[in-house]
């Protein structure tokens, strides 16, 4: 029975041996895929097709709040954007609506625009309205 033992000591020993590895190995190739993965979103997030997409879209959804101002390095005008959307609740809610509609023509414009003129206009000629 000891050399029964033995032999399952060893088989256990082994069987150790080879999930340690095989996590190193698992280990290594998750690190490897998470510098891939935020190589890729460094390089996607930095592009200017990307602002255009994520301005558009924040644009037609919180345009109102002037999110999408932000996004593109406009502060003033978000601030202004929001401010208006906020204030414009307690006048019966016109301001409001006229900033969201502006909002969701912004975002229109912005995802119609070619990437070369949504940089050269938006990111580059830094044009805040429309």
């Amino acid at each position: 029975m000891s050399e029964e033992s033995k032999d399952l000591g060893d088989k256990a020993k082994e069987a150790f041996e080879d999930a340690k590895d095989a996590t190193k190995d698992f280990a290594e190739d998750a690190k490897e895929s998470a510098k891939e993965f935020t190589d890729s979103a460094k390089e996607t997030f930095n592009s200017g097709e990307n602002k255009k997409i994520l301005a558009g879209i924040l644009a037609i959804v919180l345009g109102g709040f002037g999110v999408h101002k932000f996004i593109l390095g406009y502060s003033k005008e978000g601030i202004i954007m929001l401010i208006v959307s906020i204030v414009g609740w307690f006048l019966c809610g016109i301001p409001s609506m006229l900033v969201w509609i502006v909002g969701l023509i912004e975002g229109i414009i912005y995802l119609t625009k070619s990437d070369q003129e949504f940089y050269a206009t938006y990111q580059v000629g830094r044009k805040p309205w429309f």
